[in-house]
């Protein structure tokens, strides 16, 4: 299980992504679409972990506008071990500031979330797949490429455990 705090994207940009998501699963490529019975949305996760507590991270962050307002600049295409494919988001100074601020707020609520979203080794970036078959690899990378570079602003945010059907809206 999986659960995260999500960012999500402007309407252009969420329609530009799922455009691309609907492109590869025509091609026989899975992505995010048709993952846990498509009730994910395109977003970049700020933290994750194996499980999170709504109200805790809620309470963590309460007054702080989670991503709202951030510009996302998505462009380049990357690949995590296991078959993850994504878009990169270039991480400036303002989201690595953001995330920052995120992760010491959680950490002083005693919000437990894992290593690799911690900051200095969180990897911005916006999933297209968990699983591409690795003959298909190649292809699915290039057809990421031909709608890069994308800008996005973040429009809301969302602690979301997909397997149990949680998806809590943070407001500020």
């Amino acid at each position: 299980m999986v659960a995260a705090l999500e960012l999500y994207l402007d309407v252009d940009a969420t329609r530009r992504v799922r455009t691309l998501w609907r492109a590869l699963e025509d091609e026989g490529i899975p992505t995010l679409a048709s993952l846990l019975q498509e009730k994910h949305r395109p977003h970049v996760s700020l933290a994750a972990a194996r499980t999170l507590s709504p109200s805790a991270v809620a309470e963590a962050l309460e007054g702080l506008p989670v991503g709202r307002g951030l510009t996302l600049d998505l462009d380049f295409v990357g690949q995590f071990v296991g078959r993850v494919l994504w878009l990169g988001v270039t991480p400036t100074l303002a989201l690595l500031d953001h995330h920052r601020e995120v992760h010491e707020r959680l950490a002083a609520a005693g919000v437990e979330v894992w290593d690799l979203y911690q900051p200095g080794r969180w990897v911005p970036h916006c999933t297209v797949s968990m699983r591409v078959p690795n003959p298909q690899m190649g292809h699915a990378i290039l057809r990421c490429l031909e709608m890069l570079p994308l800008r996005a602003t973040v429009t809301a945010a969302a602690i979301t455990d997909h397997a149990n059907g949680i998806n809590e809206p943070l407001t500020a």
